[in-house]
Order: structure tokens, then C-alpha cells, then sequence
């Protein structure tokens, strides 16, 4: 299974993170590495400031897109990990594995991904048909 996990600023947390730790960061590195190793790192990247980006919203029934205002800086995801492993305590594992101290990661949301054995066998047709290419690797069994 494929697991989402994303990383944001614990609400609660008094302040901002302090200064750049080299150390920490190489510790991170180091964990990124080791989820690779093992074999099980799909992805993994940080997310700038929000205030570098956008929002694609409905308004009246169309897509609009607009360039803020966003949610406070304590609401925003940091970064994520995407990872596969053979079940929620596996990915819960991993999570529990992670560094610690950046401030902008001390919430970890292990979300399982949508695959297509969670979506409806009479789906999957229809799903051929609207994306040929892209539910070739969707839709097949490992």
C-alpha cells in the first residue's frame, strides 16, 4: 500500500524554529536515505511558503484561481513522504522514525493512498476509458 505522509508545525508549538541546525538537516538527509535503501521512498519533498503559491477554487460553479489570503503559516503543510510498505502500522512505523526539530514537521499525517483495489471493480472500465495511458499503470496488479 501507498502512504501520504505529510509533515506541518505542531499548532500548539510557542514559537517558530530557531536556526539552521546543520546537523539536524544531515540527520534528515540520513532518513530520507534509509526509507530509500529500504526500498520503500516513492517521493519526498518540501513545500515553500504558501505565500509562493496559489489556489485553483470553485466560484459560481467554475475553477477560479486566486493568490490568497491562505491559512495562518501554523495550518500549512511543510513538506510530505510518500512511501510503500505493506500496511497503516508499517507507515506509522516509518513516521515514528523520522527527525525531529525543524518545527515546520512536528506533526506527521500518515494518509493511506487511494489505489485501485479501493476503487469499485465496475469503475475500473470506465476508468480505462476516460485514461487509457494513465490507468495502464493505475489499474494493474502488482
Amino acid at each position: 500500500m501507498r502512504f501520504l505522509i505529510t509533515a506541518q508545525p505542531n499548532p500548539d508549538a510557542p514559537s517558530a524554529p530557531g536556526d539552521f541546525d546543520p546537523e539536524l538537516f544531515k540527520r534528515y538527509m540520513a532518513f530520507n536515505e534509509e526509507m530509500y535503501r529500504a526500498g520503500i521512498l516513492i517521493a519526498s519533498e518540501g513545500l515553500n511558503p504558501g505565500k509562493q503559491g496559489g489556489h485553483a477554487l470553485v466560484k459560481n460553479g467554475k475553477r477560479v484561481l486566486v493568490d490568497g489570503p491562505f491559512a495562518e503559516t501554523k495550518e500549512l503543510v511543510g513538506g510530505f513522504y510518500v512511501i510503500e510498505v505493506p500496511t497503516l502500522q508499517d507507515a506509522l512505523g516509518w513516521a515514528a522514525r523520522a527527525p525531529v526539530g525543524m518545527g515546520f514537521d512536528d506533526v506527521l499525517e500518515v494518509r493511506p493512498l487511494t489505489g485501485a483495489d479501493d476503487i469499485p471493480a465496475e469503475l475500473h472500465a470506465l476508468i480505462a476509458s476516460a485514461a487509457p495511458t494513465w490507468s495502464a499503470t493505475f489499474l494493474k496488479k502488482p
